[in-house]
């Protein structure tokens, strides 16, 4: 008989090597440096100091790291994850199920928003140091969107520019994420149909999506530069004066946020059976990630392996419903954000809202989310609701000093309704992993994935879970 291994207790990790820790720092330095670059002040020609120059190249660098990996992780996560419900029993009941709840959860989300809006009253107690109202430099619209729909080409890419003088190409490669969604959902249809011969295609999409997922995780790791460069690039730009005149309507959306994620996300798992402070601490690392990155898409490798190793659902289930969320879940940019938005364009401007243009703020809400298309910002949806109600779209320009603070907030609300759902579905159908979701956290989403593929795989395909790889 032999003598079983023991197990060598894993060093503790020191706290300054916690990535939680390290994002934190770098918001506090960044802040830090984004107000000594304001005290300093502009150089000659009013041309931007040295200081304030670095942190907006770091943050812009970072953010394109982030869209350079969108478009493969898009179609691949998609193709992948459609071809992931062939092994699911039930699939289109989970499909299902999965858009009703982030119906369900939206509709809550939006009903909150005009509530706040109509109390709190934002666009009436706006200040009068707001800047004057413009057009938008981007607009949504209900026939943009359906003429969206149809791709121009392959995965909806397009090149801007043209040939300078000296011969060489000056422009770049712009995406339209909602035709990318389109292709990725017609290519993993078309491959499920295709039945065996496409056996190596899907298998091809699911290798290059493990690969592209190992190139976002290295971007995921230096969020904290990012992180510095993000938030102290928003302080130098906007500063903390621009929020007085905007004080009321940055209150309301942070508490229709704060109202999403700490009352209703925790009210429904309780009401499933699920422990919130698990909930909590095992979606934190992702939520923290989603509000420095403020995208959803950026995040999503994270997203799905807390909801796959923190909360127990199963990869081939997870791999379908977190990638379609974080596309199409948007609590905080699609519910919260633009029914507040266009309540405070209304009392801005003087504008009686009808029931009917409630009603019409709830439909847009719960319907159009998948306009916002998991990528930074959410004006394409805040247009697409104004234009809807038969609001004014010069009112977006008065909110746009301070959309990047708001936009923190409300993608880490997103991310954490995407992790949700699909522990709620799971859940409700059976298959959660119970034991895994109530194991002790120990920091799992932060190391390396080669230390917990294989331990976590088995766990994926219903074999007895242990609870040491929480």
């Amino acid at each position: 008989m032999s003598t079983p291994t023991k197990k060598t207790p894993a060093k503790k990790r020191p706290f300054y090597a916690s990535f939680g820790f390290q994002i934190l720092a770098a918001l506090v330095v960044g802040i830090a440096l984004g107000l000594l670059a304001r005290q300093i002040g502009p150089g000659a020609d009013e041309e931007p100091n040295g200081l304030t120059t670095t942190l907006g190249t770091i943050g812009s660098s970072y953010v394109t790291l982030l869209r350079a990996a969108v478009v493969p992780l898009v179609f691949t996560a998609i193709v992948a994850s459609i071809s992931n419900l062939r092994r699911v029993q039930n699939a289109a009941r989970l499909a299902g199920q999965t858009l009703l709840w982030f119906a369900i959860t939206a509709f809550i989300a939006v009903t909150i928003a005009i509530v706040l809006g109509l109390t709190l009253q934002p666009g009436a107690r706006a200040g009068a140091g707001l800047d004057e109202p413009g057009e938008p430099s981007s607009q949504g619209s209900w026939l943009g969107f359906l003429t969206g729909l149809i791709p121009q080409n392959f995965l909806g890419l397009g090149v801007s520019g043209g040939i300078d003088e000296d011969g060489s190409f000056s422009g770049g490669v712009s995406f339209n994420i909602l035709q990318i969604i389109v292709v990725s959902v017609v290519v993993g249809i078309a491959a499920l149909r295709a039945g065996r011969k496409a056996e190596p295609f899907l298998a091809f999409t699911e290798s290059l999506l493990k690969v592209i997922q190992r190139v976002v995780w290295w971007i995921i790791r230096i969020a904290p530069i990012g992180t510095l460069g993000l938030i102290g690039n928003a302080v130098v730009e906007y500063g903390w004066e621009r929020l007085t005149s905007l004080a009321w309507f940055a209150l309301a959306i942070y508490i229709g946020l704060a109202i999403v994620l700490f009352v209703v996300y925790p009210v429904l798992a309780k009401t499933h059976g699920l422990s919130v402070r698990q909930f909590f601490s095992g979606v934190w690392p992702a939520v923290q990630l989603g509000f420095v990155s403020r995208s959803s898409l950026g995040t999503l490798p994270l997203t799905q392996r807390v909801t796959e190793r923190n909360f127990g659902v199963p990869r081939e289930y997870a791999a379908f419903a977190v990638p379609f969320g974080s596309t199409t879940k948007m609590d905080g940019c699609a519910a919260i954000y633009p029914a507040i938005a266009a309540i405070f364009v209304a009392q801005f401007f003087g504008v009686e809202l009808s029931v009917i243009q409630y009603a019409l703020i709830v439909l847009v809400s719960v319907v159009g989310s998948a306009a916002t298309a998991g990528t930074t910002g959410a004006t394409v949806m805040l247009t697409l609701t104004l234009s809807t109600v038969g609001l004014p779209l010069e009112g977006v320009g008065l909110l746009l000093a301070i959309d990047p603070i708001l936009d923190m907030g409300r993608t880490a609300v997103n991310v954490a309704g995407q992790a949700l759902v699909p522990a709620i579905v799971a859940k409700r159908e059976g298959i959660l992993d119970l034991d895994l979701y109530n194991a002790p956290r120990e920091g799992l989403p932060f190391q390396d994935e080669d230390e917990e593929d294989e331990p976590r795989d088995e766990a994926a395909t219903g074999s007895t879970p242990t609870t040491s790889k929480a």
